[in-house]
């Protein structure tokens, strides 16, 4: 009768942690759709870099129907459906390690094609498509000019000579954008405050689905040695 009560406690706080995996899935989706626009406005699709949000949003998908599964495998105490929401689980898990792996390997090169795609940005303005939009957008939400600094502009051939977009300042005077740093330092600094809250939350989502492995594991071998743990 305890090792039922233990499994039926078992049960309730896996079923528990299939809402945080719902939770969890849903805003690795968001992120990486967040993360998809932004790379795809700043760094070239086909690099290794601009592949992890896509990568994100995969995981995020298939951990809601591995969740799926194992809400599906716990109401029917099937033994098969728990040992595949194991397996598929503890898949997610290495593929996460390996992306955050990744992310940390590719940290440099990020930046680097950033900074080259932001320049290539600046040398298309004068086309009036919707590069200059963007980086207006860019510029004034990070309070940014140019890739380096506002003399950037300065080396388009551009009339009157010494323009610069609105979004920085109207027209290059003494003083002007001294106080405006270069948007790749400006972006790369917020990238890197948003460093040790993107790694707590990917550390916080390990936690629970190393959880939910443990407690799936002790339901399968519940399943498999006959506890009632309805």
């Amino acid at each position: 009768m305890a090792v039922e009560g233990a499994m039926k406690c078992v049960k309730v706080l896996h079923y528990v942690l299939l809402l945080a995996f719902f939770a969890c899935a849903v805003g690795l989706m968001a992120v990486g759709v967040s993360l998809l626009l932004v790379f795809n406005e700043t760094v070239d699709k086909g690099t290794a870099s601009g592949v992890l949000p896509v990568v994100i949003i995969a995981v995020g998908a298939f951990l809601f129907l591995v969740a799926i599964v194992g809400c599906c495998g716990a109401c029917q105490e099937s033994y098969c459906l728990m040992v595949t929401f194991v397996i598929f689980l503890s898949l997610i898990l290495l593929v996460e390690v390996a992306t955050a792996i990744a992310g940390y390997v590719l940290r440099d090169k990020v930046r680097s094609e950033f900074s080259k795609d932001f320049r290539q940005h600046v040398k298309n303005y004068p086309r009036q498509n919707h590069t200059d939009v963007y980086l207006d957008k860019m510029q004034t939400q990070f309070s940014c000019c140019g890739a380096d600094n506002y003399t950037d502009w300065q080396k388009l051939p551009l009339e009157p000579k010494n323009w610069v977009p609105d979004s920085c300042c109207v027209n290059v005077t003494e003083g002007c954008g001294l106080n405006f740093k270069g948007c790749v330092e400006r972006i790369g600094a917020w990238l890197k405050g948003h460093v040790l809250v993107m790694a707590a939350a990917a550390l916080g989502i390990a936690f629970v689905e190393v959880l939910g492995i443990v407690f799936a594991c002790c339901l399968v071998k519940s399943i498999q040695s006959g506890y009632e743990v309805m």
